[in-house]
C-alpha cells in the first residue's frame, strides 16, 4: 500500500500516536507524518504510506494555512490554553481598527522565536523536555514568513476579548507564538485558545478522514482508493513525462537527458520525472541546459 492519508487529526493526540493508529488500522508497517501538529490542535495532518514516506520532507517544506482564536488578558506557558498562566489582567480594552492594524503588521518575513514548549531540539534533547525540567530555554528567533493574516470575527465586549482569523504562514511557524506577538504589540497579555489546520501544502480539510471514516473504509476493504498518489504531494515541481523505453533507465537510477528545455526550468531545480500514465518516476535534479537538452541526475527513484 502506497500513498499519502490525509487525517483529519482529532483534538488530544500526538502526531505519533496517529501514525501508531493508522498502522494499526491499516495494518501497515512504513507509516510517517509531514510535520508536527501540538496535541491540541486539529485538522489536517498527511500521512504517508508505503513509498510516500520518501516524499515526506518535501511536503514539511511547503506552507500550511490555519484557522485560529486568539484570546487577549492571559498569557501562558505554553502560549496555548493548555499551559498554565503567566501574566493576566482583568480587564482588556482593545478596538477593531487596532487589531486589525497589529494584525497587518505580521504580513510578510518577520523574525519570531519559537517557543520554550516545542520539538525543536536544543543539545540533542527537545525544548519542551527542557522546560518541563524547570530549565531556562532560550531558542534563537528565525525568520518566517506570514502570507496572510485576515481576521474573520472578533467579539470585543468580554474583559478578555477573543478574535478568530484564517492565517497562511511558511514552514516553521508558530502561530501560538504569532498570538502572543500580536498581543504585545497591543500590549497586553495574549495566548492561543483555539486552532485548526486547514490546509497543509496542497492537501486541504476537505480531504481530510476522520478516525471513524479510516476505520469504515478499510472495514470495506476501500482505503485504497482515498490514498493521494506521490505527485500530489509535489504540486510545486515541474513535471516531464518520459516514454516507456526511458523508464527502465529512471528505474535503475540512471542520468537521463530530455532532449527539449522544460518551461522556466533552471539548473539545480528538481523535477518529477512521471510515466506516460501519470505515474511518478523519480526525482531528478536539473545539472544543466545546453543547447536545447535538458541534463539531470537522479535525486529519488520511486521504483516499484
Amino acid at each position: 500500500m502506497n500513498g499519502i492519508l490525509i487525517v483529519n487529526k482529532p483534538a488530544g493526540m500526538t502526531s505519533q500516536q496517529v501514525v501508531g493508529r493508522v498502522k494499526r488500522v491499516l495494518g501497515v508497517k512504513k507509516v510517517g507524518h509531514t510535520g508536527t501538529l501540538d496535541p491540541d490542535v486539529t485538522g489536517v495532518l498527511p500521512i504517508c504510506i508505503g513509498s510516500a514516506t520518501r516524499v515526506a520532507e518535501y511536503l514539511l517544506d511547503q506552507a500550511k494555512a490555519y484557522r485560529g482564536e486568539v484570546t487577549f488578558g492571559v498569557s501562558t506557558t505554553t502560549q496555548d490554553a493548555s499551559g498554565e498562566p503567566v501574566e493576566s489582567v482583568d480587564t482588556v480594552q482593545v478596538t477593531e481598527e487596532q487589531v486589525r492594524e497589529a494584525a497587518a503588521s505580521f504580513i510578510g518575513p518577520i523574525l519570531q522565536r519559537p517557543p520554550a514548549f516545542s520539538a525543536i531540539k536544543i543539545n540533542g534533547q527537545r525544548a519542551y523536555d527542557l522546560a518541563r525540567q524547570g530549565e531556562e530555554v532560550e531558542i534563537p528567533p528565525r525568520e518566517v514568513t506570514i502570507y496572510k493574516l485576515e481576521i474573520l470575527s472578533l467579539d470585543l465586549e468580554p474583559n478578555h476579548p477573543k478574535v478568530r482569523f484564517d492565517v497562511e504562514c511558511s514552514k516553521g511557524t508558530y502561530v501560538r507564538t504569532l498570538c502572543q506577538d500580536l498581543g504585545s504589540t497591543l500590549g497586553v497579555p495574549a495566548h492561543m485558545s483555539h486552532l485548526v489546520r486547514t490546509r497543509s501544502g496542497p492537501f486541504t480539510l476537505e480531504q481530510a478522514l476522520t478516525f471513524e471514516q479510516i476505520e469504515e473504509l478499510a472495514a470495506a476493504g476501500q482505503i485504497a482508493e482515498q490514498l493521494q498518489p506521490l505527485q500530489s504531494a509535489l504540486p510545486h515541481l515541474t513535471a516531464a513525462t518520459i516514454p516507456e523505453a526511458l523508464e527502465r533507465r529512471v528505474d535503475n537510477g540512471r542520468e537521463l537527458t530530455l532532449r527539449r528545455v522544460i518551461p522556466g526550468a533552471q539548473a539545480g531545480q528538481l523535477v518529477r520525472i512521471e510515466s506516460r500514465t501519470g505515474r511518478l518516476l523519480a526525482l531528478y535534479r536539473i545539472e544543466s541546459i545546453v543547447d536545447g537538452e535538458t541534463h539531470t541526475v537522479p535525486e529519488k527513484v520511486f521504483k516499484e
